[in-house]
């Protein structure tokens, strides 16, 4: 078996003509060939509605990665295939809500750390939180983590969103 190399975290802007059945075709590219997705984003990005821009974020070594492109290229559905990753310096960021139960000196002690971590509260009761938090998979990652020790019910997700730096598109 021969050295594929270095295996990496990759993220994928891929811009897709938005029609019906084109994430289904990405998505069994993907799981076909046993490629995980570890985060998927889709979203419309034209003022015509015709196109949109998935973003996927998984990991391979250089060689699967460019075999992942290529095979993306040669949907008649995609315009443009970018592995920012390669590209250089961007930016991502990924959007969380959490659920957060509890009183007394734990719900200080939640509204502490959502105050270290700059999440918002976007919903209280008298018995629970909902937090907004934004920012890198890490961050987000970790005030999860911090927020289980305190009455942590319910966790959404949003995906990671990603885009390049400088003047050039992704």
């Amino acid at each position: 078996m021969r050295d594929l190399g270095p295996i990496r975290r990759h993220t994928l802007a891929i811009t897709v003509d938005n029609e019906s059945g084109v994430l289904a075709k990405i998505v069994g590219l993907f799981s076909a060939r046993g490629y995980n997705i570890e985060s998927l984003t889709v979203a419309d990005i034209t003022e015509s509605h015709d196109v949109s821009r998935i973003t996927i974020v998984t990991s391979g070594s250089q060689e699967v990665i460019d075999q992942i492109e290529a095979q993306l290229d040669r949907l008649v559905t995609v315009h443009k295939v970018s592995d920012l990753t390669e590209l250089g310096p961007h930016v991502e960021r990924e959007m969380a809500l959490l659920k957060v139960a509890g009183g007394g000196d734990k719900r200080l002690e939640a509204m502490r750390l959502a105050d270290i971590y700059r999440a918002r509260v976007v919903d209280a009761t008298i018995e629970s939180f909902i937090f907004e938090i934004t920012g890198s998979t890490e961050k987000v990652d970790t005030f999860i983590a911090l927020m289980r020790e305190v009455g942590l019910v319910e966790v959404a997700r949003g995906g990671v969103v990603a885009i390049s730096r400088g003047k050039d598109p992704s």
